[in-house]
């Protein structure tokens, strides 16, 4: 439909223009007085005003075009240096990441020189220091001096202060981003590992419940930095509390969420600092869940150390019903004996321990109940053992 009324349009310009020129226009005539006087057709005049009109523009195009020829050449200069500068950017980034770093740095000069992108900075400054060339990443990294820039410049230097075990240096780093409000995952990610390298474990603490919250550390990853930072901060507090306020320890222990502390790993290395200050009992309770939950011989082995002596002897032999050669629990049984003076049980639970697994510590626990007991060959006998123990490694 389109096609015919363009066809019948076109039909009628035709004949209303044939009609038009076959009629009489007259003539037009142009004169100047005494020079020269032009006579012609009223339709002949119209054709060369046409065409001088189109002449016209054509001739002011042609002008504008050569006057603006400079800066055409100009940008046309500017896109290929742009292209250049772009093409040595990705021949950079390619050859850092496949580790040859002298033609990374080759490549970042060549686009930093073209079009001084901060981008070409920073891989020219990664490529120095991948090459241990302080001198140069010094020099490249003092080119970063916008404020734009900085946030990538303080991460590049924290970063790079890491992996040179510059804790100190990459923590003032970090405290700057922290000033300007700047922490986001990858910063904390990086505090972390500063921190916990510097044993700040009151932050590093932090900053994993951070990391957790954010999704950036998932539980499995958790779980054993929390570990970490919960055992060194009970061992700080047990070191600072030993012979002053013990009830420090236990405090510090109700603070921790009750799922993490059902960690067995936290369990057997937090027992020991209980025991030191006299306050195993604070952990008894967990170890009897976890032990009723899957059996564990390591950690039935520290149930000995959880206090209350009676009640822990009472269930010790409850589960004996079940875990009759278990070696930690004979042990914790015969610890727990020997604390409430049933010297002869204290003997027959160590020995049934040592019977199905020697371990240094039981050698040595028979040892000082055989000198307490004035039993002096046994007890001779036991620290032969243990010492062949120590010297067989």
């Amino acid at each position: 439909m389109r096609v015919l009324i363009w066809i019948i349009a076109i039909f009628a310009l035709a004949v209303g223009l044939s009609i038009l020129v076959s009629q009489d226009w007259g003539y037009v005539q142009l004169v100047v007085p005494q020079w020269w006087r032009v006579q012609m057709s009223t339709k002949l005049f119209v054709v060369a005003l046409l065409v001088a009109f189109i002449a016209a523009c054509l001739l002011i195009r042609l002008l504008r075009g050569a006057l603006a020829f400079p800066e055409i050449v100009g940008q046309w200069r500017e896109r290929r240096r742009r292209l250049r500068a772009d093409r040595s950017l990705r021949e950079a980034v390619v050859a850092l990441h496949e580790g040859r770093y002298a033609k990374a740095l080759k490549f970042a000069k060549k686009s930093y020189e073209a079009d001084g992108q901060p981008a070409a900075v920073l891989l020219a400054a990664r490529s120095a220091h991948a090459l241990r060339d302080d001198a140069r990443y010094r020099e490249w990294i003092e080119r970063l001096d916008g404020k734009e820039v900085q946030l990538a410049r303080l991460m590049t230097e924290a970063e790079f202060a890491v992996i040179s075990c510059d804790y100190e240096k990459a923590a003032e780093k970090l405290g700057m981003l922290q000033s300007d409000g700047s922490r986001h995952i990858a910063a904390l990610r990086l505090s972390l590992r500063v921190s916990m390298a510097l044993q700040r474990w009151d932050e590093s603490l932090r900053l994993i419940r951070s990391l957790r919250k954010h999704k950036a550390l998932t539980e499995e990853e958790a779980r054993p930095l929390l570990c970490r930072v919960h055992i060194e901060r009970l061992r700080t507090c047990a070191d600072e509390n030993n012979a002053g306020d013990s009830d420090a320890l236990a405090e510090m222990w109700k603070t921790i969420p009750a799922k993490e502390r059902e960690d067995r790993c936290l369990v057997l290395e937090a027992v020991p600092f209980f025991a030191r200050t006299g306050k195993g009992c604070t952990v008894r309770r967990t170890i009897e869940r976890l032990l009723d939950a899957e059996w564990d011989s390591a950690l039935a082995r520290l149930y000995g150390f959880c206090g209350d002596v009676g009640a822990c002897l009472s269930r010790g032999e409850n589960w004996l019903l079940d875990h009759r050669e278990d070696p930690g629990l004979l042990f914790s049984l015969g610890r727990l004996c020997a604390e409430l003076q049933l010297w002869g049980k204290a003997v027959e639970y160590y020995e049934l321990s040592l019977r199905w697994q020697p371990e240094l510590e039981t050698h040595l626990a028979l040892a000082n109940l055989f000198k307490h007991l004035g039993r002096h060959e046994e007890e001779q006998k036991h620290y032969r053992a243990a010492a062949e123990m120590v010297a067989a490694g």
